[in-house]
């Protein structure tokens, strides 16, 4: 059986894709689920992460939101027959690729996909979608009312959270990062409900001319946001803005100064570092920062009900049409270990899914 994998050099540095033969799957036995694999979505390897949970190897697996249909049960097996429709997210732990044709996968990590959608759809929203619930819902406690900006809303997962912003009645304000992200958060309307633009204002941070924190106060009054979800920042204001994104990505002190009273920051930056200043700023706003990371959701089974509730919930949203992912054309298996590079080195602007 053949799975695409990734591989580093010696050094640890760079890193390849390649497929390789695995072997054959053992028999069916008591809670796992056999999956003919119809669409694996790619996303980022955090090879760091991998390592402070000791799962690092030479050979990692590659892809772990699937979508499939059930061949077979094991005998314990309670939630799932076959010939039914299956999405879910593969363990951190899973040593098979999801670009492969047939898995064996628990039936704790499945839910069922609605008929109306189709594999791909279902593949590329899965993670983009827990991560929006795990944000907001978790982390922030979003509730209507609310303003909340999302910082680079024109990503895969930057589309997800504002529709989900919205429909939970909050404000949403958002960054582009170019004129053509621009005018793609102009045109996001929702699908159902009210007819009103889903982002109340869209940012331009590409000329890196506009203050962001300026501009925030504006649209909220000089109140300040009530939620942050941020797509990285700058940290120090010496780093290398010669890049593109470092330019463009807002520094640690303009969330900071947009933040209201009682605020939430949401952040993605695993290595975030806030100085005594900063953590006095929090205090006298009584705000919080929250670190997202949705693959707490596998590293504890305390609460595997409601991390399947949550996975059964964005199918249900993206059967109704609130969710809407941004998703690039479907990518034929010859095509994934290009297109693997590409996801794995941040070029990729959309959801990049391979069809099987």
């Amino acid at each position: 059986m053949k799975g695409l994998y990734c591989q580093q050099n010696s050094d640890g540095e760079e890193i390849t894709f390649a497929f390789q033969e695995r072997e054959n799957l053992p028999p069916t036995s008591e809670y796992l689920v056999k999956i003919q694999v119809k669409a694996c979505a790619l996303s980022w390897i955090d090879r760091k992460l991998l390592s402070v949970m000791k799962l690092e190897s030479e050979s990692l697996p590659v892809g772990r939101e699937i979508a499939g249909l059930v061949l077979e049960v094991g005998s314990k097996v309670s939630f799932f027959q076959p010939s039914d429709e299956v999405v879910g997210i593969l363990p951190l732990d899973s040593k098979e690729s999801g670009l492969s044709e047939v898995l064996l996968v628990h039936e704790q990590y499945l839910v069922h996909k609605p008929g109306k959608i189709s594999w791909v759809e279902a593949a590329g929203t899965i993670r983009d979608g827990l991560r929006a619930y795990t944000a907001f819902h978790y982390l922030s406690h979003l509730s209507p009312g609310k303003t909340v900006l999302v910082l680079d809303g024109a990503s895969p997962f930057g589309t997800i959270a504002i529709q989900l912003a919205h429909y939970r009645g909050a404000k949403v304000i958002s960054t582009a990062y170019s004129a053509e992200d621009k005018q793609y958060l102009e045109k996001l309307w929702p699908a159902v409900g009210i007819r009103q633009p889903l982002v109340a204002r869209v940012i331009d941070v590409s000329s890196g001319k506009v203050d962001l924190a300026e501009s925030c106060l504006e649209e909220t009054g000089g109140l300040g946001v009530d939620i942050v979800l941020d797509a990285g920042v700058r940290l120090y204001r010496s780093e290398d803005v010669s890049l593109l994104k470092p330019r463009l990505l807002p520094h640690k002190h303009d969330i900071l100064m947009l933040l209201a009273v009682g605020s939430h920051w949401v952040t993605t930056v695993a290595d975030l570092q806030l100085d005594p200043p900063d953590s006095h700023c929090l205090f006298l706003k009584g705000a919080t920062v929250s670190f997202l990371n949705d693959e707490v959701w596998n590293l504890s089974s305390v609460q595997q009900g409601k991390y399947l509730h949550i996975l059964k919930d964005v199918m249900e949203k993206l059967s109704a049409g609130i969710f809407r992912p941004l998703l690039d054309e479907p990518i034929p298996l010859y095509e994934a270990k290009v297109s693997m590079e590409m996801v794995q080195k941040n070029e990729a602007r959309m959801r990049r899914v391979v069809q099987l």
